[in-house]
């Protein structure tokens, strides 16, 4: 299935153009967004205006509209770049602070081989019902390569209701993938993410508090019983272990991946605009790796550098603020000499926090390596 778009790289922006495939059950039947005016010239002095794609005056329209996607891990495999979300669907279940509503059942992997050309949905790569230790709730996966093989990495609650990560493999970066029949062992939390160092040793970054189950970790072990420090102390960071070769096990125990703010101290559990809350993501670019992820109750996607991957990193600032729903989550990539950053929002939902659209645009760096923060909406 697909959905023809158009690149629009002088404003990082996406269009979608053509024709709209027949809506999945339970799922959007919103014809693609028309593009009722995208730019006015005023009459003085013949200057174009933008004023956005849609009624949020977005920059950037949905990559697919046949299924409402989310929480996009972006990798290259091969030249061709293939975005790993996770897949929203109308559960019917009402809104908590939890997540609940949040009742993904499967994944759907899409791809496409250049920018401005067809993105594929290439249907279920994963279900609920192929996990032998499967609970509920498929949160934002991440996918890796190694050795021509593909892993897929995904959060799924046990059938204990505690959240663990599990690993799939295929042979091809599209699925399916056939799931390891216990969770990694050791793992716990959600958000997923691995990054490849450039000696080709992977690593996994994970961890979300609020329904990420951060929290109940603390000790070691899981607590029923939330447990988050006073505000004026330090955070609770994002994790991170070595993977090891088989890439279905950890290489040691994960630790705190600390991020410092401008004098060096951690970043505090009460600084609600800076601290770690999810979707931790990492990428390299020049000397430096770049540690993002979402604050969550404010909404914004920031980012901290470091020298070193393990960090300490330091917080440099905003990397995309909130867009259209409650959730804010992302990836960072490089593709065909340019980097993206990749992004969901609920515009196609018309607002529906639970019901989102995967949406790219250009990403750029100032001269000193600092990410030039990107706004989804004129």
């Amino acid at each position: 299935m697909h959905t023809r778009y158009l690149s629009i790289l002088a404003f990082g922006a996406v269009m979608l153009s053509g024709c709209t495939e027949q809506a999945h059950k339970n799922e959007t039947t919103t014809d693609t967004p028309s593009v009722s005016e995208v730019s006015t010239i005023q009459a003085s002095g013949q200057q174009e205006k933008h004023i956005g794609l849609d009624e949020y005056k977005s920059k950037s329209l949905p990559l697919v509209t046949n299924i409402y996607t989310a929480d996009p891990s972006a990798h290259v495999f091969d030249g061709k770049l293939y975005i790993y979300p996770s897949h929203d669907y109308e559960a019917g279940i009402p809104q908590n602070d939890n997540g609940d509503h949040f009742a993904m059942r499967d994944y759907h992997i899409l791809s496409m081989d250049e920018v401005g050309a067809e993105v594929a949905e290439h249907g279920v790569a994963l279900s609920v019902d192929d996990v032998p230790w499967a609970g509920r709730q498929m949160w934002a996966p991440d996918a890796a390569s190694k050795d021509g093989q593909y892993y897929l990495y995904f959060p799924l609650k046990d059938k204990q209701d505690i959240f663990r990560i599990g690993v799939a493999i295929s042979d091809s970066p599209v699925g399916p993938f056939k799931p390891q029949p216990e969770p990694m062992a050791g793992s716990f939390s959600m958000d997923p993410a691995v990054f490849e160092d450039d000696d080709q040793q992977h690593y996994l970054f994970f961890g979300g508090i609020w329904g990420g189950q951060l929290q109940h970790w603390t000790k070691g072990e899981y607590s029923s019983q939330d447990d988050y420090p006073a505000d004026d102390a330090p955070a609770l960071m994002p994790k991170a272990v070595k993977l090891a070769a088989d890439m279905v096990s950890m290489d040691g125990e994960p630790q705190d991946i600390m991020i410092l703010d401008e004098s060096g101290q951690p970043i505090k559990q009460g600084d609600l605009d800076r601290r770690f809350f999810e979707a931790a993501w990492v990428h390299k670019y020049q000397d430096n790796y770049y540690l993002s992820y979402s604050t969550g109750d404010t909404h914004k996607i920031v980012y901290a550098m470091s020298e070193n991957l393990m960090g300490p990193y330091i917080y440099k600032g905003v990397v995309l603020d909130p867009v259209v729903g409650w959730t804010n989550h992302h990836s960072i990539a490089q593709f065909q000499g340019k980097w993206y950053l990749f992004y969901h929002d609920s515009t196609l939902s018309k607002g529906q926090t639970h019901l989102r659209s995967v949406k790219m645009a250009e990403l750029k760096y100032n001269q000193d390596g600092t990410i030039v923060p990107y706004q989804a909406y004129y």
